[in-house]
């Protein structure tokens, strides 16, 4: 179901094989069989308009997995389409994980590049369109159809490494299109097993797709860029964040139109919208690329991003169940269509915590600040109609609160310099 590029697995194996190598030639400049490494050291790197597109048509995806969720938990079926939601996403996190960490170290921008990233992006709509039925009757061909398209492509493009490369180099380009092929056959599984073997047959097969960097990069690591790829991490949260605020604002408009509830959802639509504006600032609160020039801390960084994305993603749909059971047209009680929003706004604060703040927070105040508000957002669930609004509040005052001591923080630390300066200074002044 997923297809492995150069994620942050790519970093245990040491220092990049490339950190001087210049950017891509023009187009015309390169033979079209021909991708060679970029450099991690290049300067001024930002995500291309072609990644740009590749993030977009992801929302489609998102979009359809959300609404399946939605569907799933108002019907009272959480269990279950908390469990497709999971492996739904993990392929369509996996395929931009395939995508980003290949681009960010073989970006050459050649006409053959463009057109297989576009095939790729037909693979991603391909995923989209069968997600509905994945859902409702498990049939997952469409699904796979989808990432076959994708791994294919993938895999061409693995092979135009090897082509242009020798040594270790062509080594791990062969270990990474010959794992992506192996593993796509392993997700027919999907298609021939009996329902009750898939769950087994999905978990077996999503560890062999994390271990594929892994095991390809094991004698020679890709050169990806550390503030590129924080760059494309940043911009796919923006994205999520950003269907979130759209399946929560359809959700508000229908419930208004149909219901003339402005009442019952006012307090919703403030709380959603000051979780989504305080989920963007933790994220983006620090600086992040300096970070990843650290080979295991990329890894690690890469690969718990799925709970960032699915959480963010699962935001959205938990606002549009509480926006369903307010206006009576979801079949769950309100501590149910609460816990759907605040369980994954504490999932959230909890991820964004582990791979980002902690890193960047001084004494044990900073540290508990979003693990307690993780807390307080989960004791939100209890209080019914109005859990989403304190919800909200909540995490704003985190927000505030974590501004406030990093502020005190900094006041105190340039006090602390200024007296040592001042105190040599006046050492010096006694020397003379």
């Amino acid at each position: 179901m997923t297809s492995s590029p150069t994620p942050p697995a790519s970093s245990p194996s040491g220092p990049p094989a490339s950190t001087s190598a210049p950017g891509p030639a023009p187009t015309h400049a390169k033979p079209l069989r021909s991708l060679t490494a970029r450099g991690r050291g290049e300067a001024h790197r930002v995500a291309s308009p072609l990644e740009l597109l590749f993030d977009l048509c992801f929302v489609v995806a998102i979009a359809q997995g959300g609404v399946q969720l939605v569907h799933a938990v108002a019907e009272s079926h959480a269990g279950e389409g908390i469990l497709n939601y999971a492996m739904v996403f993990f392929a369509i996190w996996w395929a931009w994980m395939n995508f980003s960490w290949f681009a960010s170290a073989y970006d050459n921008d050649n006409v053959l590049y463009r057109i297989v990233t576009l095939v790729q992006i037909a693979g991603v709509l391909v995923l989209a369109a069968g997600i509905s039925r994945a859902f409702e009757d498990h049939e997952f061909v469409a699904v796979w159809l989808g990432y076959a398209i994708m791994r294919f492509a993938l895999s061409s493009q693995w092979l135009r490494v090897a082509w242009s490369a020798e040594g270790p180099e062509r080594a791990m380009a062969l270990r990474y299109a010959g794992g992506v092929l192996l593993c796509q056959v392993g997700w027919l599984g999907l298609l021939i097993l009996p329902e009750g073997g898939r769950t087994w047959l999905f978990l077996v097969m999503a560890l062999l797709e994390l271990c594929v960097p892994l095991y390809a990069e094991k004698d020679h690591p890709t050169s990806w860029h550390p503030h590129h790829i924080s760059e494309r991490y940043g911009l796919f949260t923006i994205i999520v964040l950003g269907e979130t605020i759209a399946a929560a604002t359809v959700a508000v408009k229908s419930g208004i139109d149909e219901n003339d509830a402005l009442g019952e959802l006012l307090p919703i639509a403030v709380g959603g919208l000051l979780i989504v504006f305080a989920a963007w600032w933790i994220y983006f609160v620090v600086p992040i690329h300096g970070y990843l020039r650290s080979s295991k801390q990329a890894f690690l960084w890469g690969y718990g991003h799925y709970f960032v994305f699915a959480s963010a993603a699962a935001i959205g749909a938990g606002l549009e169940v509480a926006v369903e059971q307010a206006v009576g047209k979801a079949h769950l009680s309100a501590a149910a269509a609460a816990a759907a929003f605040t369980l994954p706004t504490a999932l959230y604060l909890l991820a964004v915590w582990a791979l980002h703040a902690r890193h960047f927070k001084a004494g044990l105040a900073q540290q508990l600040v979003l693990p307690v508000t993780a807390l307080l957002v989960i004791c939100c669930t209890f209080l019914g109609e109005w859990a989403v609004l304190a919800a909200g509040l909540v995490t704003a005052l985190a927000v505030a609160t974590g501004v406030t001591l990093t502020a005190r923080t900094a006041a105190r630390e340039s006090q602390e310099a200024r007296e040592v300066r001042e105190h040599a200074e006046r050492d010096s002044s006694a020397a003379v």
